[in-house]
């Protein structure tokens, strides 16, 4: 390991907040920050073990990357940034799909110093010229085409209006843009290198998880992140023969680092691009790369766990899949395993810093009802009322936390950071949780998303585990509906099971209230849908749940 003698806090600049020193140097001491950084540990797994393979993308034709390789080509692509002036500090957003180049490009990034921006496939004009505009970033790395859609016109679009903008990289045909094959030159020799990025400064800047506006950048250092990929991998058993699938895009947190291909590049494993999380493309590559675990949200792991029964490929060797990005309810959770034929793992985490995983010898009872145990014993946890006063053990409240990977403040948002951050450093995270007597959390949702109906306050989870037990009902979300006498009535959206037969709204709540809720929990209204509207990342997006409640459809009367 290389250990860094840099000042006790960490200064990546004020345009984040950093940790106090006192907090610093206790992180440190306590060997959470062992001062290494994503361009040295890449050059240390691969003069540990050269030949074992790193990076695999099967489409459309399989390539391959030993560590060895993936290392020289990383150093001959951020010779070639180098030589195209971009330097240390600067921001590149970076907007590619699960492939291998999305693994060289940041890897050469880290390796200058220079922050890749996490852009998602699925974000277009307003979301990039955004980024590019407020980081003032010096390059732009696309594929050329991508699932129907040619980002070459979107970024010479944004080039018009970004002036920072010198550079637009892309992996494929190129158009009037620079080809991302055209750029790796010969690195220099040996002593000649520039100076190496330092492990407290900041490694990139990733996306908030919001649904609402333009997400916030959350800056993360080496120190920090690299030290969330130990505690994960630790946690879930990554190590040089995890085998793991990348199926949810690649520069989201959760597949990037819960343990994801960072966490399994880490420790000296073998990550596999996924270019569509559908079971016909996702099967098919665990069976042939023989892949060990892989990370899905719930409306995907739903989707795996009705496809496996008829499935004709051997999913035998995948050991755990870990479910998370939102809440997986208990009964969606106690299908996957009898499914599938693995572990299930619960995770529940946020891109501002703090995971947590149930753990492989929690007793199955704690893995389906809980959403697991913090990664650090330095992750403080408190759980408060509307007025910031802690509430009573195994009551639920609001989720506040501060810890060792968790930032201090969002990148150049100080009005937003005042509301988001107590004055004590605790990141406001807008979830709605309990703690049980073992310490995991169990999670009623978003702050935002809980009910108010007649001042009875509705939890959308607790409704929706209860409509999932149907034998009919594939997927459910349950959202909040104006109502001018009692301010919001329940509407619950069902999606039913293939072939399950016809369903009706009274059917739906009839079942709900022989489950014994009480009665104000029953869905006021049922509406029937082919799938739900999801975010850019694989959440169901309950705003445009409840666009859809408020819009012209609305009016519609519920058929009996």
């Amino acid at each position: 390991m290389t250990f860094d003698s840099s000042p006790p806090a960490t200064t990546p600049g004020a345009d984040a907040p950093t940790w106090p020193a006192e907090f610093a140097e206790r992180y440190r001491a306590a060997g959470y920050w062992r001062g290494e950084t994503f361009g040295a540990f890449l050059r240390e797994r691969a003069t540990a073990h050269p030949d074992r393979i790193a990076l695999i993308d099967p489409a459309p034709d399989r390539r391959t990357w030993t560590y060895r390789q993936l290392d020289e080509r990383v150093d001959r692509l951020a010779a070639g940034f180098r030589a195209r002036g971009i330097t240390r500090g600067d921001r590149v957003v970076l907007q590619l799909p699960n492939i291998g180049e999305l693994v060289e490009v940041a890897f050469a990034l880290f390796r200058i110093g220079a922050l890749p921006v996490y852009a998602l496939p699925a974000h277009r004009r307003s979301e990039i010229a955004y980024f590019c505009s407020f980081t003032e970033a010096v390059a732009y790395v696309i594929p050329d085409r991508h699932a129907g859609f040619d980002h070459r016109g979107l970024a010479t679009l944004v080039r018009g209006t970004t002036p920072t903008l010198r550079h637009v990289f892309v992996v494929g045909d190129p158009g009037e843009h620079t080809p991302l094959a055209d750029v790796p030159c010969d690195p220099p020799a040996a002593g000649a290198e520039p100076e190496r990025p330092q492990p407290h400064e900041l490694a990139f800047l990733q996306l908030s998880g919001g649904t609402t506006g333009v997400p916030k950048l959350i800056p993360r250092t080496h120190d920090d992140y690299l030290y969330s990929l130990r505690g994960s991998n630790e946690i879930c058993g990554v190590d040089a023969d995890t085998r793991f699938l990348v199926v949810l895009p690649a520069a989201h947190n959760f597949p990037a680092s819960s343990p994801g291909w960072l966490g399994t590049l880490y420790a000296g494993g073998t990550a596999v691009m996924c270019p569509s999380p559908e079971p016909a493309t996702a099967f098919a590559l665990i069976e042939r790369e023989r892949i060990t675990m892989t990370g899905l949200v719930p409306p995907l792991a739903l989707v795996w766990t009705d496809t496996a029964a008829g499935a004709e490929e051997d999913l035998s060797s995948l050991r755990l899949v870990l479910v998370g990005g939102a809440k997986y309810s208990e009964a969606a959770a106690r299908r996957l395993r009898p499914a599938l034929g693995c572990d299930l793992m619960q995770v529940f985490g946020m891109a501002e810093g703090l995971v947590n995983y149930t753990r492989l010898d929690d007793p199955y009872e704690t893995v389906v009802t809980t959403q697991g145990l913090p990664i650090s014993p330095d992750d403080e946890i408190r759980i408060v009322d509307d007025g910031d006063e802690d509430v009573p053990e195994g009551a639920f409240g609001h989720l506040l936390t501060r810890g060792p990977y968790t930032v201090r403040g969002y990148w150049r948002a100080p009005e937003h950071n005042a509301r988001a951050f107590t004055e004590d450093g605790f990141y406001r995270t807008g979830d709605i949780v309990r703690r049980t007597p073992t310490g995991h959390l169990v999670v009623e949702g978003r702050a935002k998303d809980q009910i108010n109906r007649g001042g009875e306050k509705i939890a959308p989870e607790e409704v929706e585990n209860a409509v999932l037990r149907h034998p009919c009902v594939h997927d459910v979300c349950v959202v909040a509906v104006p109502d001018p006498y009692l301010g919001e009535r329940t509407l619950a959206y069902v999606i039913p099971r293939p072939g399950a037969g016809p369903l009706e709204p009274v059917t739906i709540k009839r079942f709900v209230r022989e489950q014994g809720l009480a009665a104000y929990k029953v869905p006021d209204r049922v509406r029937f849908v082919e799938a739900f509207p999801h975010t850019g990342v694989g959440k169901i997006s309950k705003n445009g749940l409840r666009s859809a409640a408020t819009g012209p459809a609305a009016a519609r009367p519920e058929q009996h």
